[in-house]
């Protein structure tokens, strides 16, 4: 990113959080402004002061406002995410009770499980969340991600497969397909060819993850000669 894209960007970002305070202080009951606001301190990385915003907004909605509780709670569970505090984050993940909000929950907690390894808890959170939302890339995309960290490659090819069947430009879906084809003994070369002419950023940045598959197929045929 150019040093006059950083700046351009910067400057936006101020502007929207001079209007959001603004949007506040004239209308203090406007919770949502709150989590705009605690957005945007997100995205500039303040995450101490997003913390403090939505800790105090709680302190005035939390008791007389159920959707609003529902959506500042929410709102801190992503600070603590963004933050890298991934057991805070799921912890108040766990406490969204609005059936809006639930589906996003159970996927920010399973992509936090993701973030920890832990990718058989981060199963049972993308599952239910697939029962809401049965053809979301997203949730297909994690799906295949967990089952191709926990081996289960057959499977991990299904969900990818599901987000190619709608959108066969996916670069991110169809170089992870491409690692689970190397594995199953398929073709596999057009699904990087699509992943490097559609995300050729995920594409050079994963490059070592084709270098491990190669690495596991001989491992396997040398223990089998």
């Amino acid at each position: 990113m150019s040093d006059n894209k950083r700046e351009e960007i910067q400057k936006e970002a101020e502007a929207n959080l001079h209007k959001l305070i603004k949007a506040i202080n004239e209308k203090p009951d406007n919770y949502e402004a709150y989590y705009e606001l605690s957005s945007l301190l997100i995205k500039l990385q303040n995450f101490t002061q997003a913390e403090e915003l939505l800790m105090k907004a709680l302190g005035m909605f939390a008791d007389t406002n159920k959707k609003a509780k529902d959506l500042l709670t929410y709102g801190l569970g992503n600070v603590y995410y963004s933050a890298g505090e991934y057991e805070k984050a799921i912890k108040q993940f766990t406490e969204v009770k609005d059936k809006e909000l639930k589906t996003d929950s159970y996927i920010m907690m399973a992509q936090s499980y993701i973030a920890k390894s832990d990718y058989k808890r981060a199963l049972v959170f993308l599952l239910t969340a697939k029962d809401y939302r049965k053809q979301d890339p997203e949730i297909n995309q994690m799906l295949g991600e967990s089952l191709l960290a926990l081996g289960d490659f057959k499977q991990s090819a299904e969900f990818y497969d599901q987000i190619l069947n709608y959108d066969p430009n996916n670069g991110k879906a169809n170089f992870d397909r491409g690692l689970v084809a190397m594995v199953l003994g398929e073709h596999y070369a057009n699904y990087f060819s699509k992943a490097e002419k559609y995300d050729k950023d995920n594409y050079d940045r994963k490059q070592s993850r084709i270098q491990d598959i190669e690495k596991l197929m001989k491992d396997k045929q040398d223990k089998e000669s």
